[in-house]
């Protein structure tokens, strides 16, 4: 019998643009959590501030855009920092005292929506120095700027985050702990999988969606019996409000999450999905994941 979801999908900014690293593991990042966290900051510059034409600068220009006293300049020079940043994590290497100067910003910004940019991009830089002062911020900060800090504190990947990441699984809002679990998912360390374990009976089906998808990048199988799930459209469809989008984006989620920890005992079901499914998104990632389960 399909299981009744009871998940009230808060995705908006806690869905950040998935990350593909390499390697089919680094696949599976970012589903409900950090899907569209880039375009959500798009759109909010669009619809808060205007958008104005503006030319990509150099390191220095958005540097002094962000120190303008121009609210919209300065969104518009985080956004643009933030996408250089997740092409290229090193490009603040090029620019001495570049790191500095963001965490010297960050700590006098006081608006919240330039402070939620301006994490992401400290996130992207993945400066260790950033975390202590990532973690401090969570302190009196709300709902929505903590889940900013928690993807920034993972996407970091400093093991000094740890306690306060394993603190938001436990958190009473579920856009908190789903973002804590990709966190903890993104730092690679098996030694966590204890903690994230428990997620995979939540209450909330992205919660427990996005714990088996971090406990698969950490190479654990114990996410295998909410993966199918995920593959089970008249399970997935239940959800309130969950879009045919999000619903093919779960979907190929779990393909990759399967094909890592489940290797050949996976290929009926991807054979199955990617001849029967609607989705030729879907179809296609069924058929990849059996080429890179083959491929050894």
């Amino acid at each position: 019998m399909p299981e009744e979801p009871t998940t009230s999908r808060e995705a908006e900014p806690r869905d950040l643009e998935k990350e593909v690293e390499g390697g089919l593991v680094r696949g599976i990042v970012g589903l409900f959590i950090v899907p569209l966290l880039v375009v959500v900051l798009c759109v909010g510059v669009f619809v808060g501030f205007g958008w104005i034409a503006y030319e990509r600068q150099t390191i220095t220009g958005y540097l002094n855009d962000l120190r303008s006293g121009w609210r919209s300049t300065r969104a518009q020079a985080a956004y643009e920092l933030s996408k250089v940043l997740l092409a290229d994590p090193q490009a603040l290497q090029e620019e001495p005292g570049a790191k500095d100067e963001l965490l010297r910003i960050f700590g006098e910004v006081e608006d919240p929506e330039i402070r939620r940019y301006l994490i992401l991009v400290l996130g992207y830089t993945r400066d260790p120095a950033a975390v202590p002062i990532l973690t401090a911020a969570l302190d009196g900060a709300d709902s929505q700027t903590r889940i900013y800090l928690l993807w920034a504190l993972g996407t970091a990947g400093d093991t000094s985050a740890v306690p306060a990441l394993v603190e938001g699984l436990a958190d009473s809002d579920p856009g908190i702990r789903k973002t804590a679990a990709f966190a903890v998912g993104e730092l690679g360390d098996p030694a966590l999988l204890e903690r994230l374990e428990p997620l995979l009976a939540d209450t909330q089906a992205d919660v427990r969606w996005n714990a088996a998808l971090a406990v698969s990048r950490l190479g654990s199988d114990a996410g295998v019996p909410v993966l199918e799930r995920m593959l089970d459209r008249r399970l997935t469809s239940a959800v309130p409000e969950i879009t045919p989008e999000q619903q093919q984006e779960t979907m190929i989620g779990a393909i990759r999450a399967l094909a890592v920890v489940r290797g050949t005992e996976a290929l009926p079901l991807l054979d199955d999905l990617a001849e029967h499914d609607p989705s030729l998104k879907v179809r296609q990632a069924a058929i990849e994941a059996r080429k890179a389960i083959e491929a050894g």
